[in-house]
């Protein structure tokens, strides 16, 4: 039984490429193009494929925003991301959400056809370097939360984590539903407990420890 395919890429050539490549290989059935995040969604819930090959850069929603509604939608399509570049964080959150390969654009295409029958047949297919950058982010980003956890109370945790998002006072206050005075009491309360002096010193430190 041929291995059932979706792939999905926002470069018509890359689309084109995939198609011939698995049209050569005995074995394979190709049910779906797709060049942004929405078309693919419902691709994979039209044609249940049984692997998909997944680009993270996309319009309307990247990979990882695909990846995070097939997981909530506990969607039994496998996933192998086709990228150029994963970052440790993207690589983690990926793990995460339940990716089963990882291939790189730069590797020949031999590497994709390995990978995908690999995946199919229920086996993970992970570059050994980059999950080893990752976890050493993640077990930095663990410690980083913890001491965070040990310094500041769960509120100032919450703010920090607004902060880091771009939120200015007015908008945190808003959020939380308190006042723009208390937000700066806590903010005050933060910088002397973090050692730090100021907005931009506190986003960094946040990002650093993992807390966005």
């Amino acid at each position: 039984m041929s291995i059932r395919l979706v792939l999905a890429d926002d470069h018509p050539l890359i689309l084109d490429a995939l198609e011939h490549l698995f049209g050569l290989e005995p074995g394979f059935q190709v049910l779906a193009r797709c060049w942004n995040g929405e078309e693919t969604l419902q691709a994979v819930r039209q044609y249940q494929p049984d692997v998909l090959i997944l680009d993270v850069c996309m319009p309307d929603k990247d990979g990882l925003a695909v990846l995070r509604e097939m997981a909530q939608e506990q969607c039994p399509t496998r996933v192998v991301l086709l990228t150029a570049h994963l970052s440790e964080h993207e690589m983690l959150e990926a793990i995460r959400l339940g990716v089963h390969g990882v291939v790189l654009k730069v590797m020949a295409t031999q590497h994709l056809v390995q990978c995908v029958r690999q995946v199919h047949a229920g086996k993970q297919w992970l570059d050994p370097h980059s999950i080893s950058r990752a976890l050493a982010t993640f077990m930095r980003h663990e410690a980083g939360r913890r001491d965070m956890a040990a310094i500041l109370t769960l509120r100032e945790q919450e703010i920090v984590r607004l902060v880091a998002k771009g939120l200015r006072n007015k908008g945190i206050a808003e959020v939380l539903s308190i006042s723009e005075g208390t937000i700066k009491i806590h903010l005050h309360n933060i910088y002397k407990k973090l050692h730090i002096d100021s907005r931009l010193a506190l986003i960094l430190s946040a990002q650093d420890k993992g807390l966005v």
